[in-house]
């Protein structure tokens, strides 16, 4: 654990120059991102009296401003976007009704995640369901499912954002403070008054007709985004007696390699590996962060094409020390079945125990 401080000093000295936040930035980059989204939104809608194909792909490009939205929220929850943290908690319950997510809550769950992540002893908040080859293997059967339901794409990309932003996140967690739980109580009725008030401007169908688009894309990319930056191959999961900061930032994180106007509009956060290590990092410094510190330069990179291959990758197996799909898990599970049956068929297995 000492080695592992020595390393965090190292890295911490590396990176901060890059652990300060610079307001004409984060000012330019809510203009660039809220008001495109705005006007977006609006000539999706203006468009319906033309075609709705052209309604959807203004919808799609509004849903990545969505996504770019929600980076600057995720800068506000770490404080990182504004000196002030006030400004942070201001911005960030705006940008998190614009996202329908509350402000105060989800930087309790991110922080959470942030300390835990990769930890097998500290599973269960702020992350996705994962389970271990050997806790699979011991599972009954109605947990077995719940899981193969929760990790099928179809459910996790499409059922998943729409549980997790329209109904998970309108709830307070237990053993919230008041605090968070009156910012979830003004999340949720801001969304309603905005939401009811674009349905008595433009009426409920036109409504509809813009904004269930615009939140699937954003929805989809947000929770895939996430997903692909720790569900990679040779990912990083560890017991707590072996688990590193360090290494479940740069191992367990991956850098995802996006073409560039995909890494602009998703606010630089495919340098996950560098986030991880310091959240203090500003979204617009990521890239800069990694370009300036040849170790983190180690970490796992994985382009779009290579990414697809992570939606196979379902159990963690502790013993070879990456994700498996399904299918490898169940041949390993029938090799160790057989081998328990052959030791135990052993007649010389009781001899062997005596001696």
């Amino acid at each position: 654990m000492s080695q592992d401080k020595t390393k965090v000093a190292q890295l911490k000295k590396e990176i901060a120059p890059f652990e300060k936040t610079d307001t004409a930035k984060s000012v330019r980059q809510m203009m660039n991102t809220i008001i495109p989204l705005i006007a977006l939104w609006y000539a999706a809608y203006a468009a319906l009296s033309v075609s709705y194909w052209l309604t959807l792909a203004l919808a799609a490009i509004a849903g990545g401003f969505l996504v770019r939205t929600f980076i600057i929220f995720h800068d506000c929850c770490h404080g990182s976007f504004f000196k002030s943290r006030r400004a942070n908690a201001i911005v960030g319950t705006i940008t998190g009704i614009l996202t329908v997510v509350p402000y105060a809550q989800w930087k309790h769950s991110h922080s959470v995640h942030h300390a835990t992540s990769g930890n097998l002893d500290k599973r269960g908040v702020g992350d996705m369901w994962v389970m271990t080859v050997k806790e699979y293997a011991a599972a009954s059967f109605w947990r077995r499912l719940a899981y193969r339901l929760y990790r099928n794409p179809l459910v996790m990309l499409g059922l998943g954002p729409a549980f997790t932003f329209l109904i998970e996140y309108r709830f307070n967690r237990q053993g919230a403070r008041w605090k968070e739980r009156l910012n979830v109580y003004l999340t949720n009725v801001s969304i309603v008054g905005l939401y009811a008030s674009l349905c008595w401007a433009i009426g409920w169908e036109a409504f509809l007709l813009v904004q269930v688009p615009v939140f699937l894309v954003s929805g989809m990319a947000g929770v895939w985004l996430f997903y692909v930056q720790h569900n990679f191959e040779d990912s990083y999961f560890e017991h707590e007696s072996e688990w590193s900061y360090v290494q479940a930032a740069v191992e367990g994180s991956s850098y995802y390699k996006l073409p560039k106007p995909l890494q602009w509009i998703t606010g630089n956060i495919g340098f996950h590996h560098v986030h991880h290590l310091s959240p203090k990092v500003p979204n617009y410094y990521l890239e800069q962060a990694h370009n300036s510190t040849p170790p983190l330069q180690q970490a796992t990179t994985i382009g779009v094409s290579e990414s697809l291959k992570s939606l196979w990758f379902r159990l963690w197996d502790e013993d070879a020390k990456r994700f498996v799909g399904f299918r490898e898990a169940k041949l390993k599970m029938r090799a160790a079945a057989a081998e328990v049956a052959k030791v135990g068929n052993n007649p010389m297995r009781p001899k062997l125990q005596r001696e």
